[in-house]
Formats: structure tokens, sequence, C-alpha cells
């Protein structure tokens, strides 16, 4: 697990994607956790303040404290820290901008069986920025090639699947989406890079520190298997986006 940042307060680690954040019932038969691991790594318990969704990878964020880990808890529900990822998405977005558009919560089948299935849509704020456009030479659907833009993509709110659910409502939804996702885009991958994960990254958080309230920003970089689609694409990284 890869420390990129620590202090006595707060430790901030690289999600791999596919790893969940910690145990869960509706996943008894996995043996990994990122919680586990970073606990591992650091040689102390660590508390969870938010969560990445198990296919997403990037900058994970714990606590070394209860203390700590409410105060950046009350953070996140106020939404005090910002969050900035990229996302290789379908087609090419041409502009900026921010997306208002409530989500209705979306339900597991088992876990929210009791969960009032009637309840409205709630708030949901995305902002968007087009980093980078390319064109791969391979046929997917009916084209003759498959275009793709680099998104920088901030939540100011945070609903279940947010950015997966906005960028699918913007009609460019992320590659490696199963759920939300556009089915031939993902075979594509499959086939040309023997690659089968989301391609979203949370790039960095800023926020100002629990106790000694200095802003801090946490970075990550992107993983090696980025590259390939990228090199399809003829794009020299690194690359300043």
């Amino acid at each position: 697990m890869e420390v990129l940042y620590q202090d006595e307060h707060i430790v901030a680690v690289h999600k791999p994607s596919g790893l969940l954040v910690h145990r869960s019932w509706l996943a008894r038969k996995e043996t990994e956790f990122a919680m586990q691991k970073t606990r591992d790594t650091v040689g102390c318990h660590v508390f969870t303040v938010h969560r990445l969704d198990r296919p997403t990878s990037g900058v994970l964020l714990f606590a070394k404290s209860s203390e700590v880990a409410r105060s950046l808890s009350e953070k996140f529900a106020n939404h005090e820290i910002r969050k900035n990822y990229w996302a290789l998405c379908r087609g090419f977005v041409e502009e900026s901008g921010e997306l208002d558009y409530p989500l209705k919560l979306e339900l597991d089948k088992i876990a929210d069986k009791h969960v009032d299935k009637d309840k409205p849509a709630q708030e949901a704020v995305s902002r968007y920025r087009p980093l980078k456009q390319g064109t791969m030479p391979f046929p997917v659907s009916r084209y003759p090639s498959a275009r793709y833009t680099l998104m920088e993509l901030e939540p100011v709110t945070g609903r279940k699947h947010q950015l997966r659910r906005h960028m699918a409502h913007l009609r460019h939804p992320i590659v490696g989406d199963t759920t939300h996702g556009c089915r031939h885009q993902n075979q594509l991958f499959r086939d040309q890079f023997e690659l089968q994960r989301l391609w979203l990254i949370c790039k960095s958080m800023s926020f100002n520190h629990p106790v000694t309230g200095d802003w801090l920003t946490i970075e990550t970089e992107i993983e090696a298997e980025w590259q390939q689609p990228f090199a399809a694409m003829g794009w020299q990284w690194p690359f300043k986006a």
C-alpha cells in the first residue's frame, strides 16, 4: 500500500482499483482490504472517514484516532474537502461546466431492502473540465474509430456513484463502468489492452488539516496501465493537463 502522506494524526494512501476499503458482508469471500493493508503498513490502527468505490483508484484518507476521524467525517459531510478526479470518458467533451442533476438513491437489493424506494431524488452537483482529447484507430460499434476525452471531475456533493451517473447523463460515460457505461467501449478496452477496470481515479484531495488547520493537498500519480490507452491515442506521458 503506497503511503502518499502521513503525520501523527492522518494517513493518506493510494488505493488500487478493485480493492475494497473495508470488510463487507456483501463481499464475504474477499480477504484483502485497504483499511487493513494501511494499518499493517503504518503500524497502527486507522479509522475510515470516507470511501472510494471498489473499482475507483486513488487518494484514500484515514484518521489515526477516533477524534480526528469525527472531525474529518464532519468535513466530508459539510463538503469542506475538495476532491479532484480524472476519468477517461467516451466521446469529445468540448467545454467545461457544472451539472446540477438530482439523483435517486441507488439501492442494493440486499443491503437496502428496508430503505424507502420512493425517497425523492437528492441534490447532486458535479463540475467537469476536459483536459485532453484523443482518437484510437479501433472500430467500436458502428464507428470506424473511438474518441475519448480525459476529464477532470469534481463532485461538489457526494452521492453514490455520482460522477459515474453524471457523466452517463451527459452521454459521456466513463470507460469501464459496467453499470452506467457503454458495453462496446468496455469491450474494446478488454480486447485491445487486456484490462478490465473503471478508468476513474481520485487524483488529489485538498482540505484544512483537522488538527493544525493548515491547508493540505495530497496528490497521487495515475497507474502505469493508463499509459496503454494514452499511447494508443498518441499521447506522450507525462503531459501537462
